[in-house]
């Protein structure tokens, strides 16, 4: 058992702080008795930490405060999305997060599924809640995850709100390589979307 235990933290160490995990991210090498039972020990140890039912973290730790920081809720997000093998979509004030439009921490991050409505409380206080919402395929289906975040963002934003300052933050965020795929996968989105898209990767398809 110790040996699993062994292994698997090193896994876990391997991925970084930050880093969440179900058991279904170990399945492939162990068997699940042993995988639960390792998980346990670590969490009781401290070393990681049960964010909610059947997740885990390896919890980053500011050294000015002396303890461990919040999870990561899109780390919490994809580690849900592998455990049930869902596609899912940041949407809403968590797009606008995740890209830097916003500096505010969303109370309720809202990503859009395949799967079933399902939320989960990730702090004792109930202060922060990540909500699944099941969403048309047109909404969650894009091909590369740059792509969905961009859409999403700006979709919360709306197109009035869009300016230059917007622009550049998502021309800091997008990297030059990533716009061919970007321009690819939102040929159907809405106009004005798109023609925004476009701004930000002009002039740099060639990286």
């Amino acid at each position: 058992m110790q040996a699993i235990e062994e292994k698997i933290l090193s896994r876990i160490y391997g991925r970084g702080r930050g880093w969440a995990f179900t058991k279904t991210d170990f399945v492939a090498g162990f068997g699940e008795a042993n995988i639960h039972q390792a998980l346990s020990s670590l969490a009781r140890a401290g070393t990681i930490r049960r964010v909610c039912r059947g997740v885990y973290d390896y919890p980053r730790y500011s050294e000015l405060l002396g303890q461990p920081l919040s999870p990561d809720v899109d780390q919490v997000a994809r580690a849900v999305a592998r455990k049930f093998n869902w596609r899912i979509q940041p949407s809403g004030d968590a797009a606008l997060n995740l890209l830097g439009l916003s500096t505010q921490v969303p109370g309720r991050w809202v990503y859009l599924s395949d799967g079933p409505a399902r939320s989960y409380t990730l702090d004792p206080d109930g202060r922060q809640v990540l909500a699944f919402k099941n969403a048309a395929l047109k909404e969650i289906g894009f091909r590369h995850r740059e792509s969905g975040l961009l859409v999403h963002a700006l979709k919360a934003l709306g197109k009035a709100r869009v300016d230059s300052a917007v622009i550049d933050t998502l021309r800091r965020r997008v990297e030059p390589k990533q716009c061919p795929r970007i321009l690819d996968d939102t040929r159907t989105v809405p106009g004005w979307i798109l023609q925004i898209i476009k701004q930000v990767c002009e002039g740099r398809l060639d990286g």
